[in-house]
């Protein structure tokens, strides 16, 4: 049975969001996961391959692969000039059409469906210890919806408020296939990665260990 009607997904409760914050559990099948995932180990094969992003002198414990445009700390470019200088993959048209079906099935918004068009993907890979710290997703001109799906792994996201990092926020577990979309209200929200629960990836989604998420976005960039 596929994980979407399975009994761990159903078995998980219900997390009440504030507006514009939507999660669906299951979203991806375990063949979707896998074949995302092959896709994952292709990006990382390309022009530019998987780096830890330095803020100030301090490297993060994630590692990340761009598509679309390539982000470091509080900036866009084509080019990966923080790492070798080499132009980012595209965005493929397979993503763009599964960032619409997911914001389709999460707002059920279908202007603003339609309207959405992800620029850039930027790709996370959690292995080990690694953390997210609590921080907005603003480098972005545009404030449309940011589209996060997750692989292998669960892992504890916390979704703050937009004033500042600290409480009031929301712990929600994101399992292996679940999507979670944040816009609106929300868009502008503090959010994290506190915890990864390892061993936790189901058999079949493509991944051993670790977590890889994919969010996708719209810069509102042009060039």
């Amino acid at each position: 049975m596929e994980p979407l009607f399975g009994d761990d997904v159903l078995a998980r409760p219900a997390v009440a969001l504030p507006d514009g914050a939507h999660h669906l559990p299951g979203f991806l099948t375990l063949e979707q996961q896998r074949w995302i995932v092959a896709r994952f180990h292709e990006w990382t094969a390309g022009p530019v391959p998987l780096r830890a992003a330095r803020i100030g002198a301090h490297e993060m414990s994630v590692r990340t692969v761009c598509l679309g445009w390539h982000w470091r700390p509080y900036a866009y470019s084509r080019e990966a000039v923080d790492v070798n200088g080499n132009r980012v993959l595209d965005v493929p048209d397979w993503m763009v059409r599964l960032g619409r079906s997911a914001l389709a099935a999460a707002t059920g918004d279908e202007a603003a469906t339609a309207a959405y068009t992800p620029d850039t993907a930027l790709v996370n890979l959690y292995e080990g210890d690694a953390r997210m710290g609590m921080h907005q997703d603003k480098d972005e001109v545009s404030r449309t919806p940011v589209v996060s799906l997750s692989i292998g792994d669960t892992c504890r996201f916390r979704l703050g408020n937009t004033r500042t990092r600290t409480r009031p926020w929301q712990d929600v577990d994101l399992a292996s296939g679940d999507l979670f979309v944040f816009g609106g209200p929300s868009r502008l929200a503090y959010h994290g990665v506190p915890k990864v629960y390892p061993g936790t990836a189901p058999e079949g989604c493509g991944l051993a260990s670790g977590r890889i998420n994919i969010t996708l976005r719209e810069t509102g960039l042009e060039g």
